[in-house]
């Protein structure tokens, strides 16, 4: 296991940080926001020290900073930025055109909640309100996830048949600033590993339009091909992974533990490795754990094949959905099980919202609940606010 590899102590930021310097970015921009600011802070020592050849460009909001990635993107730069929460949601706008556009714009979200009230502290709110903006949506666990994945994005965002913006999804604070000790590979191998492939871009000896008006007679011609690109990500995908150069480190669209057991936890995040600990320290088989880390494009394939064998689910979603029937995670789950004619019961648990952090000892009273629930209550979809203390209705 990770024998290409030698081990750097690193946060979720800092892991980051590495994996773009070796990535060989030609372009960075740059805005702080709590609590992704460590990203591009290390990223500017690396361009100061000269460990990066890249533009580094401190912009003046994130808006700024992804619409300078887009005319770094068309004219064919490997290209890089990070935000979170409110960032995140001035650069709402903007992702559409970086989707649209086909730029293939890798950046990292350390995930946080959407004020108000204003808190800095993670849960999922930032990316799922942008999660129909057309991009390729990738959740870490952990550190060394997160350095992985990064590398991968670029490959799989850069991939001829792709060419779509990428998000390397990190929980703020718990993942973010958490440290641990990161196998990293080589910076030749990262570097062979990374391609460089030709692509459309803008070129003054070979002028072509970009972002033009498109009137009825185009438009949905445009959106449903931008569709269709990244569906087809998902099976690029397993391409990419296949290629990485340690097995151990391989982008997987899920991870699932305890295959055995009659109720499936689906949770996406750092809280999957606090899940890990509780079924291990458990003498209960009863229930399987699937981690998700691909979630756009939903991979329904493989999520109906982990829940196969499954009496019930229980899905966590570390965001809500004010006003409709689920959460994000629930909603397609429920979906890819409706779809397949499969009619199995649902707890869909909403958790962790503004950093309040799921305890041991919620989490083993929560899946005591969740066997009582899926066993008695009668109606498909069940509802639970885990760490909630109001009153449920």
């Amino acid at each position: 296991m990770y024998s290409l590899r030698t081990q750097r102590l690193m946060t979720g930021n800092e892991a980051v940080a590495y994996a773009v310097k070796q990535a060989d970015v030609d372009f960075i921009a740059a805005y702080p926001i709590t609590p992704q600011t460590i990203i591009v802070e290390r990223l500017s020592e690396y361009v100061a020290s000269g460990e990066i050849n890249a533009e580094f460009v401190p912009v003046e909001s994130e808006h700024s900073a992804l619409s300078a990635c887009i005319g770094a993107s068309l004219s064919g730069a490997r290209v890089f930025t990070s935000s979170s929460a409110q960032g995140l949601a001035l650069m709402h706008e903007v992702m559409y055109i970086a989707s649209g556009l086909r730029c293939p714009i890798v950046m990292a979200v350390a995930n946080r909640a959407l004020s108000a009230p204003l808190n800095i502290h993670g849960d999922h709110s930032d990316i799922m309100g942008s999660r129909d903006s057309g991009w390729v949506q990738i959740f870490c666990e952990n550190p060394q996830e997160v350095y992985d994945y990064t590398i991968q994005a670029f490959r799989l965002a850069e991939h001829p048949d792709v060419l779509l913006p990428v998000t390397v999804n990190l929980d703020g604070f718990t993942v973010s600033h958490s440290s641990e000790p990161v196998a990293v590979l080589e910076d030749s191998v990262v570097k062979e590993y990374l391609p460089r492939h030709e692509r459309p871009r803008l070129d003054y000896y070979s002028p072509a339009s970009f972002g033009v008006f498109a009137l009825p007679t185009h438009y949905f011609e445009f959106k449903v091909e931008q569709e269709k690109a990244l569906r087809k990500a998902g099976d690029v995908f397993n391409e990419v992974a296949a290629a990485y150069p340690d097995e151990a480190g391989r982008l997987v669209k899920l991870d699932k533990v305890n295959s055995d057991g009659r109720i499936a936890l689906v949770c996406m995040g750092g809280t999957t490795g606090t899940l890990r600990h509780v079924l291990k320290q458990s003498a209960s088989r009863e229930f399987s754990l699937i981690s998700l880390k691909l979630f756009t494009p939903f991979p329904s394939k493989e999520i109906l094949e982990a829940l196969s064998d499954a009496e019930g689910v229980v899905v966590m979603d570390r965001a809500t959905s004010p006003g409709a029937p689920l959460p994000p995670l629930a909603s397609n789950i429920v979906a890819s099980l409706y779809e397949a004619g499969i009619n199995i019961p649902v707890l869909s648990v909403v958790y962790g919202l503004g950093g309040r952090e799921p305890t041991l000892r919620l989490i083993r009273e929560m899946l005591e609940k969740a066997k009582e629930r899926l066993r008695t209550v009668k109606v498909r979809v069940n509802r639970m606010y885990l760490g909630y203390r109001g009153e449920e209705r």
